[in-house]
C-alpha cells in the first residue's frame, strides 16, 4: 500500500506538508515527500487528495465492548458490584467485540483502545489494548492485561452506600487497596519461600492474590480513576508506599497540582471533558487541564471514557484540548504517540515510524477538524473504511 499526496503528521518527526506513507505488508516502511516517493509501485495506492495522514488514533482509557449500546443490563458488563475488590476479572471475558461501537471507532479512525472494567469496585479488574477490528477478542488482543484499575473517590462510595456495605467513605476506599495489595505481596512471598525451600507449604491457590501479583511486583502498572485532587494524592501515595508503576485516570482536578505530578513522574489519562458536571467531585472540569499538564511538564493522554463520551469523538475531545490551550500536534499526540507512550505500546503503535504497525488514518482536513472526515482507516495495513 502507498498512500500520497497528504501531509503526513509522523508524530515522531516534523509534519510533511506534502508527503507519502509506503506499507510493506502489515507494517510502516517509509514516510517522506512526494519528491522521494518509490517509482513504479506495484501495489495498492490509495490518493490522500491534499488530506492529512496521521497514526490510528489510540483512546487510552474507555469501556468499549463492556457497556453494550443501547441494549441495558443484559449487556452491562462493566461492574461486578458484588464485592468491592475483583483484581481477578479479564476485560477480554466481558468485551463484546461485535458491539457496534467497535465498528464506529474504525470508522473515526480509531484503531485501539485500552478497555475494561471500572469504576465501581476500588479494585476493579483487568484492562486490556485491544485493536477495534474483529469478531473474535482473542485476535484483537494487543495485550492482556494491560492494567489493572483501581478506583478511588465517589464512584465506590456511591455503589456500596447504596448496599449499606463496606466502602462508603474515601478512607475505606484506599484501605481495602491496601489490605489486598498488602496480602499480595506476602501471597508473592510465600510463593518464592516454598520454590526455594522443599520444606515449605505453598499457600493454597487465590485467584485474586494472583492477578495482583503483577501489580505489587512492579510488572502491571495500575491505572488509578480520580478525579478530586485529594483522591490524585492518594493515589500516588499508595503508588509509592506499594512501589507501583502509576497513571492517574481522568484527573479533573490534575490542573491544580500539576507542579505535584510532575516531581512524582505520574502521566495522567484526562478526560472526558465533552459534557456536563454530573457529580460533586467533576465541580473543576476544566478544558484546560491538559494544557495546564503540558506546560508543567506532566505526560498526558486525552481519553473519552466510552460509553460515557460516544468514542468516535475522541477527536473531538483532543480539539477541546486545543480550544483549552495546546497546540494542535499536542493534542493529535495526546491521542497518537503519547497516549502509546503511557500504554507502554510506544515500540509497536502512535507513530508512522518504519517498522510499527501500519494503522493509518487519512482524513480530508486536519485530524482535529470537527468538519473534516475519515476518507480511509488502516489497520496492519489492511484497509477496514
Amino acid at each position: 500500500m502507498l498512500i500520497i499526496n497528504g501531509t503526513v503528521h509522523t508524530m515522531d518527526g516534523p509534519i510533511i506538508e506534502k508527503g507519502y506513507v509506503a506499507v510493506s505488508g502489515s507494517k510502516i516502511a517509509a514516510a517522506g515527500p512526494m519528491e522521494e516517493c518509490p517509482q513504479n509501485w506495484e501495489g495498492e495506492i490509495f490518493d490522500a487528495q491534499g488530506g492529512h495522514i496521521c497514526p490510528g488514533f489510540i483512546d487510552a482509557h474507555c469501556h468499549l465492548g463492556m457497556f453494550g449500546d443501547a441494549l441495558g443490563f443484559e449487556s452491562d458488563d462493566g461492574n461486578e458490584e458484588t464485592d468491592p475488590c475483583t483484581p481477578q476479572l479479564r476485560a477480554i471475558d466481558g468485551v463484546n467485540p461485535l458491539d457496534r461501537c467497535f465498528a464506529e471507532a474504525r470508522a473515526a479512525g480509531v484503531t485501539t483502545v485500552l478497555t475494561g472494567p471500572g469504576s465501581a469496585n476500588p479494585v476493579s479488574g483487568q484492562f486490556a489494548a485491544l485493536k477495534t477490528d474483529g469478531r473474535w477478542v482473542d485476535a484483537m488482543v494487543v495485550k492482556a492485561p494491560i492494567a489493572m484499575k483501581l478506583a478511588l473517590g465517589e464512584n465506590p462510595k456511591q455503589v456500596y452506600h447504596d448496599r449499606d456495605e463496606t466502602p462508603v467513605t474515601r478512607m475505606a476506599t484506599a484501605a481495602i487497596i491496601r489490605e489486598n495489595l498488602r496480602k499480595a505481596v506476602e501471597y508473592g512471598e510465600k510463593l518464592d519461600k516454598a520454590a526455594s525451600d522443599e520444606e515449605a507449604d505453598p499457600p493454597d491457590y487465590d485467584a485474586k492474590l494472583e492477578a495482583l501479583l503483577p501489580v505489587v511486583r512492579g510488572e502491571l502498572p495500575v491505572h488509578i480513576h480520580a478525579h478530586r485532587a485529594d483522591d490524585v494524592a492518594t493515589g500516588v501515595r499508595i503508588a509509592r508506599e506499594f512501589g507501583l508503576k502509576c497513571v492517574v485516570v481522568h484527573g479533573t482536578e490534575s490542573h491544580l497540582i500539576p507542579e505535584l505530578l510532575a516531581g512524582e513522574n505520574i502521566p495522567v489519562i484526562t478526560g472526558p471533558a465533552l459534557g456536563d458536571r454530573s457529580k460533586p467531585e467533576l465541580a473543576n472540569m476544566s478544558l484546560q487541564t491538559p494544557a495546564v499538564l503540558q506546560k508543567a511538564g506532566v505526560p498526558f493522554a486525552i481519553c473519552t471514557d466510552h460509553p460515557e463520551v460516544p468514542i468516535q469523538y475522541l477527536p473531538l475531545c483532543a480539539a477541546l484540548g486545543v480550544k483549552g490551550g495546546l497546540e494542535a500536534e499536542e493534542a493529535l499526540a495526546a491521542i497518537t504517540l503519547s497516549a502509546a507512550k503511557i500504554a507502554g505500546l510506544d515500540g509497536t503503535l502512535g507513530s508512522l515510524t518504519p517498522g510499527k504497525e501500519a494503522d493509518i488514518a487519512v482524513t480530508s482536513r486536519h485530524p482535529l477538524e470537527l468538519l473534516g472526515e475519515v476518507r480511509a482507516v488502516f489497520m496492519g495495513g489492511k484497509r477496514v473504511r
